[in-house]
């Protein structure tokens, strides 16, 4: 976005504009300097605005933090994918979250634990926070393998339907690198499959 052609004389940004640019400026500078360097003077600096601007929308440096990581894309819902197989969806799944977020991984590690430390949120309420109320991907996935025919209709715990994404999730914050195949696979064929059939 071109800040000078937009704060020039004439043309005053608003609305969603406005929002945009301030939650770029936002997360360029989160990036350029890191969590604990950045200000409201700086960010608002950059966005070519004043810094009630910016506390009119978010009180507090996480909760502009939080919405910049989100219009960034970090926690974008991905579509989840329908193979016609509960393994391949899952698979699917897996590695679209591998190529799309592994990169972030470690700049997403940092600002969480700056945000909690922060705001004194325990790591599950600011999970539950930054992903809102979305739906349990494997609870779905699970339904329409039973719809098919594939595995059996009986309840299954929570924790359970949700294994895979939170073995990924934990193989993925342990090492801040992306997931090898052959631990994706591991996880799916060899851990969960045999318990959910």
């Amino acid at each position: 976005m071109d800040l000078q052609r937009s704060t020039s004389p004439g043309h005053r940004r608003r609305g969603a504009q406005l929002e945009s640019a301030l939650l770029d400026a936002a997360w360029d500078e989160l990036q350029a300097y890191g969590y604990s360097s950045l200000t409201f003077d700086a960010v608002a600096a950059r966005a070519g605005t004043s810094k009630p601007v910016l506390y009119r929308r978010w009180p507090s440096k996480a909760d502009l933090v939080v919405a910049a990581m989100h219009h960034a894309g970090l926690f974008a819902r991905q579509e989840l994918p329908d193979t016609g197989s509960l393994r391949d969806d899952v698979l699917d799944g897996l590695r679209a979250f591998n190529a799309a977020r592994a990169g972030f991984i470690t700049a997403i590690s940092v600002y969480m634990a700056n945000i909690a430390s922060d705001t004194g949120l325990s790591p599950a309420e600011l999970r539950d926070r930054l992903l809102e109320d979305r739906a349990d991907g494997g609870a779905l996935l699970v339904r329409r393998a039973v719809a098919r025919g594939e595995v059996p209709d009986r309840e299954r715990s929570p924790g359970l339907v949700t294994m895979p994404f939170d073995l990924f999730r934990h193989d993925l914050l342990m090492t801040l690198a992306p997931v090898p195949e052959r631990r994706i696979l591991e996880i799916v064929d060899d851990l969960w499959l045999p318990l959910i059939r």
